[in-house]
């Protein structure tokens, strides 16, 4: 089933009070107007806020009764957890043992119930179906779910509403529910605004499942290769992946050294503060011009920024090793 404008309008109404509306930012660049959506200044650090809230307020009282189960590598977990918290639900979250730290902390900071598995993305969500038919949780799942892409849609929509003369919209793909939303609300408004998916060479299931016409699923040997644990997953969701296909202009990749060098840029600014996954769409456009539509408006999402401290200082500390290519 494919999400309406109509469903992310309805999310949009959910969210207010609840999820940051964030603002665009200026980012220096010699290669066009950039434009940050500085999604690591929600209340949880990332984006995935919006999708879960929308998901729980959206289940039945009796479901929420039962309490609500997930899988995530971090960021939906706080999701999750947060938007749990809010509404007076129950949540347990199946998280990978090589989940960052500060992930797992601030998720139980929120009040979650962690369960830790491997790390391949199927033994997470395996392992939250089988809670869910135990016990009769609700799940919330981290992308392939129409309330969830519904929920990540309501980003498009602020970009259209603060920059009307935007050309271009870079966003992270990890399970695609963020590109997903986002295209599916900037598609269904402005037809002519192109919107490019970014992702980990190291991980780009999407991109190979975009050229091949149907889900290449990697393995979990592979994409734990990259520093981006955010965008980590095997594949791509099946609601996702229609989306993708109906919406999305194009997918590149980006490779590690040029995402540590978008960190590096990005925590210039402490509004712009990203961890890996968080900087992957802006690193496709200092390094993947070439690749791009020649446009003078472009936003990229930073789509979180809960980075390990210790990564952080390491990061700041570095000597640029790339230089954006034309």
């Amino acid at each position: 089933m494919m999400v309406t404008l109509d469903d992310i309008r309805e999310a949009q109404a959910r969210l207010q009070g609840v999820a940051l509306r964030t603002p665009l930012i200026p980012f220096s660049t010699e290669r066009g107007r950039l434009y940050l959506k500085p999604e690591n200044l929600q209340p949880v650090g990332a984006f995935k806020l919006r999708g879960a809230y929308n998901k729980i307020a959206s289940l039945s009282d009796e479901e929420r009764r039962r309490g609500v189960v997930s899988y995530s590598s971090g960021n939906h977990a706080q999701g999750v957890a947060y938007a749990a918290r809010a509404l007076g639900v129950r949540a347990i979250i199946v998280m990978p043992g090589n989940a960052p730290q500060i992930k797992r902390d601030a998720t139980a900071a929120l009040g979650a119930e962690i369960e830790l598995v491997g790390p391949a993305s199927d033994e997470r969500r395996q392992r939250a179906e089988a809670l869910a038919k135990e016990h009769g949780y609700a799940i919330v799942p981290p992308y392939d779910d129409e309330k969830i892409i519904a929920g990540q849609g309501t980003m498009g929509l602020e970009i259209l509403a603060d920059l009307p003369q935007v050309e271009m919209v870079l966003v992270p793909v990890g399970g695609g529910g963020m590109i997903s939303g986002i295209a599916t609300a900037i598609k269904l408004t402005k037809p002519a605004v192109k919107v490019i998916g970014v992702e980990p060479e190291l991980a780009a299931d999407a991109l190979a499942s975009l050229r091949a016409g149907r889900i290449v699923q990697c393995s979990a040997a592979d994409v734990t290769r990259t520093m981006a644990d955010g965008l980590r997953t095997q594949s791509i969701g099946q609601i996702n992946f229609e989306h993708i296909r109906q919406y999305v202009d194009d997918i590149v990749t980006v490779s590690e050294v040029e995402i540590r060098e978008a960190m590096r840029r990005l925590a210039d600014n402490p509004k712009t503060l990203a961890e890996p996954s968080g900087a992957v769409a802006v690193a496709g456009f200092l390094f993947r011009r070439g690749e791009l539509p020649s446009v003078q408006n472009s936003v990229a999402v930073v789509s979180g920024g809960n980075i390990e401290p210790e990564m952080l200082a390491e990061i700041k500390g570095s000597i640029p090793t790339v230089s954006a290519k034309c």
